[in-house]
């Protein structure tokens, strides 16, 4: 019970850290991307005046209708929203659910994370892959990017919490180095030839690079003995709601749905009962 509260306590306080990534961190890319695109299209060119710092730090969370300053006690982690009945305290403008949502998923994924690997290094990794996996989730949504900024240093963690060799016999977050290194290949090359042969076949991009990427950093965390799952999790449930969607909101078909929510659920699926889904199957299967 201790250990559960103070998972879900951290949880809530990263919570709260991830919407500031989520929102914040496209806007910090674009403006990075407009500026190298202005120094190369116009080389030598005066840049204007300086633009205020924007980073994760600054400037302070503000309303965005009235540009109020928010108290610190307003940003207490789900309490903050419940307290000022989801609107602004100076203008009354109403607050997303978004936010308390973000900050209770993540305190619930940080629970079941603990409980499912104990206080461990292993903990400590699936959290990090956790907690990363909904950033990229919810920036997908958003803007329909999978920052490389999270996702290669994601691989990259990945690949080093398996050489380290943290895990052992029976832990499903961590798997042995060949098969972390494999899963990153096989993760990348996978969906990489999904793109080139659906490319081929319409003349159009199925998918973002992100995707690759991402996939990439889930292989090299659980290894490539979960992939199968990972995609057909997310290929399953990304086409049950697109369906959906077409069918019960009209969306037009042709309108890109962003893959990297699917994937991350399926990751996370994966990351905590991976295992005993596979062995079932394989039971059930006869093999």
């Amino acid at each position: 019970m201790f250990i559960g509260v103070c998972a879900a306590l951290l949880g809530l306080v990263i919570g709260s850290f991830l919407n500031v990534v989520i929102l914040r961190l496209p806007v910090m890319l674009e403006r990075d991307w407009r500026r190298q695109a202005r120094e190369i299209l116009e080389p030598g060119a005066a840049t204007g005046p300086a633009q205020p710092p924007f980073n994760l730090a600054t400037p302070r969370s503000t309303c965005p209708a009235c540009q109020t300053q928010i108290r610190a006690w307003h940003n207490i982690p789900v309490l903050g929203w419940l307290w000022l009945r989801g609107r602004c305290a100076a203008c009354g403008t109403r607050i997303s659910l978004r936010y308390p949502a973000v900050e209770a998923l993540t305190g619930l994924v940080s629970v079941l994370v603990v409980l499912r690997f104990g206080p461990s290094l292993e903990a400590a990794g699936a959290l990090l892959l956790a907690w990363s996996l909904i950033a990229l989730a919810f920036i997908d949504i958003d803007r329909q990017i999978l920052p490389d900024i999270i996702t290669l240093p994601l691989l990259w963690a990945g690949l080093l919490f398996v050489l380290l060799g943290a895990g052992g016999p029976g832990y499903v977050a961590i798997t042995d180095l060949r098969s972390g290194v494999i899963g990153a290949m096989a993760g990348y090359l996978s969906l990489w030839l999904v793109y080139h042969g659906f490319r081929r076949l319409t003349g159009k991009e199925g998918m973002g690079h992100g995707d690759f990427k991402l996939l990439a950093a889930l292989g090299a965390w659980l290894g490539w003995q979960k992939l199968p799952l990972v995609i057909l999790l997310s290929a399953v449930v990304g086409a049950l709601i697109g369906i959906a969607l077409i069918v019960l909101r009209g969306r037009d078909s042709q309108q890109p749905l962003p893959y990297g929510p699917y994937l991350a659920g399926a990751g996370f699926v994966a990351l905590l009962w991976g295992q005993p889904i596979i062995d079932t199957y394989l039971r059930f299967s006869g093999r």
